[in-house]
């Protein structure tokens, strides 16, 4: 009896749900998966210990995820169109036609063997690079992947002799922002600019080394 009641209940709860879910197009309902996935992993309870990543230099392959992970889920989480995925593919591919090994490098964090992060560290000029491209999927969210790519970009940017390290990103994007903060970025110009379909403001970050 009880489980004839509870399949009346979960039958009903789904028909509910798919209704809620029917009023939304297929970016809607990504975005909304997204952020789902994304609360799960704030929530969802320590395992015994932490769990285990590593960081690769890029192999071939790598750059399409990069390209995909960004454009997927900038437009779940902050519904960001198509053209922000034109945004880095075009730094993707700068990055692979001028990459200079001795100055400029990419980092993959893996996650039980599977892609779930990237950051990239590219010549500005003699003295100065740029941070690009960070992201931490959302199964990784929570594990210190992003802090650790972002040590990684630093400890390369001094060992190569760079005097400043320069980033562009985004108000919105608080957890990238606060990464950047805890490891000594500082905020040095703020503009309101019109990209990839909303209304954003840009921020550009500087650390002297």
């Amino acid at each position: 009896a009880g489980r004839a009641a509870f399949a009346g209940l979960d039958d009903a709860s789904s028909r509910e749900i798919g209704a809620m879910l029917a009023r939304l197009d297929d970016a809607s309902q990504r975005r909304l998966v997204g952020c789902m996935e994304a609360i799960e992993g704030l929530l969802a309870p320590a395992p015994g210990g932490p769990t285990p990543f590593v960081l690769r230099p890029h192999q071939p392959g790598d750059m399409g995820w990069v390209v995909e992970r960004h454009a997927s889920l900038y437009a779940r989480e902050y519904g960001w169109d198509g053209s922000f995925e034109g945004f880095c593919a075009e730094i993707v591919a700068a990055f692979l036609r001028d990459y200079d090994p001795k100055r400029e490098a990419c980092w993959i964090a893996e996650v039980d063997g599977e892609r779930a992060g990237s950051v990239f560290l590219v010549a500005e000029s003699d003295t100065v690079a740029k941070l690009r491209l960070l992201i931490v999927d959302p199964k990784a969210r929570g594990l210190g992947v992003g802090k650790r790519l972002v040590e990684e970009c630093l400890r390369f940017a001094r060992r190569t002799g760079y005097e400043t390290v320069t980033l562009w990103t985004n108000d919105i994007l608080h957890a990238a922002r606060a990464i950047y903060e805890k490891a000594g970025f500082e905020l040095v110009e703020e503009e309101r600019h019109h990209s990839f379909g909303m209304d954003l403001v840009g921020q550009n970050w500087e650390l002297r080394l």
